[in-house]
């Protein structure tokens, strides 16, 4: 699952290699399909069927412990703790996140990419519950690995900085917060079909300006992001998939707060068709 706000297990993190030294040779393990069981809970949560898909999780993550899959269990509480972060379950996405953490420090993941998604999906579950401090301090571990191997243009680094942007926000961290949120456009704005994902960023950024001087004075500057961000949401090549509906509902709530009540009313009625569809 891939989207703004910390669902970003990706193909190239469960399958990344590790090293065979780092391996337990006696331990016999029995992988569970990650990418099916990932492709099923997309599916529940393409139809907002959260229930189905905490069920699906719960099922891999014991096929997981039980054939010894470290690196499929990581993935499956990555998982929950994006599921539970977006379903405001707080007890359980904390759980959750001191199982990734403990299991992250493993040897199999040292000096692995997955384990700096690991540290960005537990930073964004503490940011949902305004844990901003501690999730600073996850994201800046984060940064650490991904700066580190990967490319500074992958995707990865737009949305660990835009998550990043947002906490600092929090924190009152203003001018920070700016220089993250605009290098992640600078790094999305390269990205095929990263428009969606500029937009939220575009919506992050009229939230910074209200924060920092207010709504009144910040009126001129809320309104360039809020239509800029509008026209990157009517992008024609954008596919209006499970993603793009999310995007819009998040972007909607930030287009009714300021006041632009047509176009939220317009994204959320995308939303509602996409979910309809599939």
């Amino acid at each position: 699952m891939n989207n703004s706000e910390g669902f970003t297990i990706s193909k190239e993190d469960y399958e990344e290699p590790c090293c065979p030294l780092k391996m337990n040779i006696n331990q016999t393990v029995t992988p569970i399909p990650v990418g099916r069981a990932l492709a099923k809970v997309d599916e529940h949560l393409s139809r907002n069927d959260y229930i189905s898909a905490e069920k699906t999780l719960d099922y891999w993550h014991e096929e997981a412990k039980f054939g010894n899959d470290k690196r499929g269990e990581l993935t499956i509480l990555n998982e929950k703790v994006g599921l539970y972060r977006k379903t405001g379950q707080k007890e359980k996405c904390f759980s959750a996140i001191n199982s990734c953490l403990a299991l992250a420090e493993d040897c199999e993941f040292a000096n692995t990419v997955t384990k700096g998604t690991t540290f960005l999906n537990c930073a964004t579950g503490y940011c949902a519950f305004d844990e901003y401090e501690k999730a600073l301090l996850l994201y800046e571990k984060a940064a650490e690995i991904y700066e580190k191997y990967l490319k500074s243009t992958d995707e990865r680094l737009g949305g660990l900085y835009n998550n990043t942007a947002i906490c600092l926000m929090r924190l009152n961290e203003y001018e920070k917060a700016r220089l993250l949120f605009n290098k992640a456009i600078e790094i999305m704005s390269k990205a095929e079909n990263g428009e969606g994902e500029i937009a939220v960023t575009y919506c992050n950024l009229a939230d910074l300006e209200a924060a920092q001087n207010g709504l009144e004075q910040a009126e001129s500057k809320i309104n360039e992001y809020l239509e800029k961000a509008e026209e990157l949401l009517n992008t024609s090549s954008l596919s209006h998939d499970g993603n793009y509906a999310f995007i819009c509902e998040k972007c909607a709530g930030t287009f009714g707060y300021y006041g632009f009540f047509m176009t939220e009313k317009e994204l959320l009625k995308r939303a509602e068709e996409i979910y309809e569809r599939t």
